[in-house]
């Protein structure tokens, strides 16, 4: 399943893919020629090293973990990534796009930066004209490491040309002459070269100059690229032996290739573009916030919901309505914290809902957290339950039931209204109805400062029971405004 990111967003790569070995494809539709490359920065953003300057005239970083591939399966240009090869010195990739001559970034029809691992597209980001005006560059997209690698679209304009922009790295671009001759015909690019087909710089051609070292020249012909699982080249040699596979056009119904989705032509106006604002937010990890009262749980290890919260699904999910142990351990005890759970399964994901309640994510990792059960919408199956009692003489029946929820994973908790996370720093006291969920570890008693109910003793504060905290820093309770 494709990833589709929007402009801004970013997301650890491991979200979208376990890949290392990536194949990173550019298009731009727009009047023009547009000279696609990858700058490879370092610590503090900036091209500290020229030859990781990764552009037509040098089409490969010295170690070969990044190589341009040139245009492959309708993609303008293309990249070879391998991160497991990119020394520690390097610690962003930027795939940015300059103007070869007049005109701007406003003109684009449309564009994409995809990324293929294995054959299968994970990842696309599109982009129009529209997110920018006079630009004559493009910063596309990143690969960065923060810890791990990342990804991040960036879609930002940039007001110079190819030179301003490795400027604004930190490389150098020596000053042109004068007057430079016009390259003869054949010196010049061609809008679409063959990745295959031979070319060497002229001899003698002006060029800049990147990091203070002299350039190849600038405009020259492109150096032949191998193909990147595109099929064997002229004269039926075999392919480049390790080529990625799948950047082979996908064959639709009737044997012709199927187009790429909506990416080569401009997107008309419409329901879709009118709705856009609500499109599915791509995958960020096990379970990913859509709003704020929908959640989505990407599935390969098992997930708990509440009967009936699903709302759509994709994928290969089955819903087992007889849940196990756990539901046979929580609906076994008439405590009023019952649940009626079913245990999503299978390859895909399952959107969750629950009468428009808004939704929380809460990660336990290997802490623990007691929540009330008419709060709990969804959990991983690694998530460890327990129903415990507060006993008091002040509650009736005698006792308030609640659930224990310990890690490994994740629960999704939800609210009426947006809830208050308060620090229990003292004597701290919630009103049972409105309690959502508290730390463990904390002594919890009935308060003697309010009584039941003013219908019943006359004076009294018209409030309901309310359970009194005591703990050490770190501890908390969360209500929410309502009571249940």
């Amino acid at each position: 399943m494709v990833t589709q990111f929007s402009r801004g967003q970013k997301a650890q790569l491991s979200a979208v893919t376990q890949g290392t070995d990536l194949y990173v494809g550019i298009a731009i539709n727009a009047p023009g020629e547009w000279d696609i490359s990858c700058f490879g920065l370092d610590g503090d953003d900036r091209l500290s090293d020229d030859r990781y300057f990764v552009f037509f005239n040098q089409p490969t970083s010295p170690e070969k973990s990044v190589q341009l591939l040139g245009p492959q399966s309708g993609d303008t240009q293309a990249f070879r990534v391998s991160l497991d090869q990119v020394p520690a010195s390097i610690g962003r990739l930027s795939f940015c796009a300059a103007l070869d001559g007049g005109g701007s970034a406003a003109a684009i029809a449309s564009g994409y930066l995809r990324i293929v691992v294995a054959g299968t597209e994970v990842l696309r980001y599109s982009f129009t004209g529209a997110d920018f005006t006079s630009e004559r560059a493009v910063m596309i997209g990143d690969l960065y490491r923060k810890g791990v690698w990342r990804v991040a679209a960036i879609g930002q304009g940039f007001q110079g040309g190819l030179a301003e922009l490795i400027r604004s790295y930190g490389g150098e671009v020596a000053d042109e002459p004068a007057a430079v001759p016009p390259p003869r015909h054949d010196q010049r690019k061609a809008p679409t070269p063959s990745p295959a087909a031979p070319g060497q710089p002229a001899p003698g051609q002006p060029a800049p100059a990147y990091g203070g070292q002299p350039a190849p020249a600038y405009g020259a012909a492109q150096p032949s690229a191998p193909p990147y699982g595109g099929g064997p080249p002229p004269g039926g040699a075999a392919p480049m032996p390790g080529a990625m596979p799948g950047a082979q056009p996908p064959v639709g119904a009737f044997g012709g290739p199927e187009p790429l989705p909506s990416q080569v032509q401009p997107t008309p106006p419409g329901a879709m573009n009118s709705l856009a604002p609500y499109r599915e937010v791509p995958t960020a990890g096990r379970w990913t916030q859509q709003n704020g009262k929908l959640v989505k749980v990407t599935l390969g290890p098992d997930a708990l919901a509440l009967r009936g919260s699903m709302v759509a699904y994709q994928g290969n999910v089955e819903f087992d309505y007889k849940s196990g142990g756990l539901r046979g351990l929580i609906e076994g005890k008439l405590t009023g914290q019952s649940l009626k759970l079913m245990t999503c399964k299978g390859s895909g994901e399952v959107f969750l809902a629950q009468d428009a309640s808004d939704l929380h994510i809460v990660e336990l990792g290997s802490s623990s957290l007691c929540i009330n059960a008419k709060n709990l919408l969804a959990m991983d199956a690694t998530v460890r339950t327990e129903v415990r009692r507060i006993e008091s003489a002040g509650i009736p029946g005698g006792g308030f039931f609640h659930f224990e929820v310990s890690g490994p994973g994740s629960v999704v908790v939800m609210t009426k209204g947006s809830p208050m996370t308060l620090p229990v720093q003292g004597p701290t006291f919630a009103d049972m109805n409105a309690l959502v969920a508290w730390t463990t570890g904390m002594r919890v008693s009935v308060s003697t400062q309010v009584r039941i109910s003013r219908q019943i003793y006359a004076g009294s504060s018209g409030e309901a029971l309310a359970l009194q905290f005591m703990g050490f820093a770190g501890h908390f309770v969360v209500v929410q405004p309502y009571e249940v």
